[in-house]
């Protein structure tokens, strides 16, 4: 009789004793962030010879963050300095460069320096200098130009890149008198 007791009551402390390890089971909840990788935009554009000149090269815009980067490497040129504008026309189809327009001025202001509180259009790039191979290159960055955003005086697409024969005084109105167009680019994406 002992032994059905004493089996009866380890019977029961292992029966108790297994429903105190149910497990307990706990919901946690964890947030996801999602991380957007942004490509930057890139247009890179050739620059063709115009006005009987061999004045080409290459002009890379770039839009990270807001600011559109533009780098512009331009050879064939005569030494010096020489005035680059973007103007309100992609179309160079025209001999001496006339059909890509004149300055693109999306906000109609005079003609200037880049920055001048008397004004200045949105493609008055200003002048670089070309070296004695006639060799030049030129770097702008700025946060009010944009790459395809559609705001019309802000969006670069469709207009052109033109490369002057002379230096831009950047006072002369409408175009600063830099001379004729020597090169011209289309900036399509």
């Amino acid at each position: 009789m002992k032994k059905i007791s004493f089996l009866l009551i380890a019977l029961a402390i292992s029966f108790t004793s297994c429903k105190k390890e149910k497990k307990e089971t706990k919901t946690i909840e964890t947030e996801v962030t999602k991380t957007e990788v942004v490509t930057p935009k890139k247009v890179k554009i050739a620059l063709t010879a115009k006005s009987d000149s061999e004045v080409s090269g290459n002009v890379v815009f770039k839009e990270v963050d807001g600011e559109v980067s533009m780098t512009a490497i331009i050879s064939g040129l005569t030494p010096g300095q020489h005035a680059i504008h973007i103007h309100a026309s992609s179309d160079c189809t025209a001999d001496d460069g006339s059909s890509a327009g004149g300055h693109w001025n999306p906000t109609a202001q005079p003609h200037g320096k880049w920055g001048d509180d008397a004004g200045y259009h949105k493609g008055d790039i200003g002048n670089f200098t070309a070296d004695e191979n006639g060799n030049g290159t030129i770097s702008f960055t700025t946060d009010q130009w944009c790459i395809g955003c559609g705001d019309e005086t802000k969006d670069i697409i469709g207009k052109g890149i033109i490369v002057h024969a002379g230096v831009d005084d950047l006072t002369s109105q409408p175009s600063g008198a830099a001379g004729a167009r020597v090169s011209c680019a289309g900036i399509i994406e």
